[in-house]
């Protein structure tokens, strides 16, 4: 996904922050992760989670876009639990 701008929301700015999760692994997701699921009725801005490994281990991130402004808006970020994910980290287990 590119982004001509890149924006936080105020909760992500603080899961980042709780995570130790950098503007540049974030970035790294963003650019080069794999399409985990599609929101395309999320409001204001259609949405997705995004799956990639910025060095760290594996991080989901999700964005919502904004085609009118070319934006990016980072909606949370997190480390997906081992527990709740398969072994890929692209399937929730039942």
């Amino acid at each position: 996904m590119k982004c001509r701008h890149l924006t936080f929301s105020g909760h992500a700015i603080r899961r980042m922050f709780e995570r130790r999760i950098s503007p540049r692994e974030l970035r790294t997701v963003i650019e080069d992760g794999v399409v985990v699921a599609d929101y395309p009725h999320d409001r204001p801005w259609p949405s997705r989670l995004l799956l990639g490994d910025p060095g760290g281990g594996p991080l989901h991130v999700v964005v919502a876009f904004d085609a009118d402004a070319d934006d990016c808006r980072v909606v949370t970020v997190y480390r997906p639990d081992p527990s709740l994910w398969e072994a890929d980290f692209k399937t929730r287990r039942p």
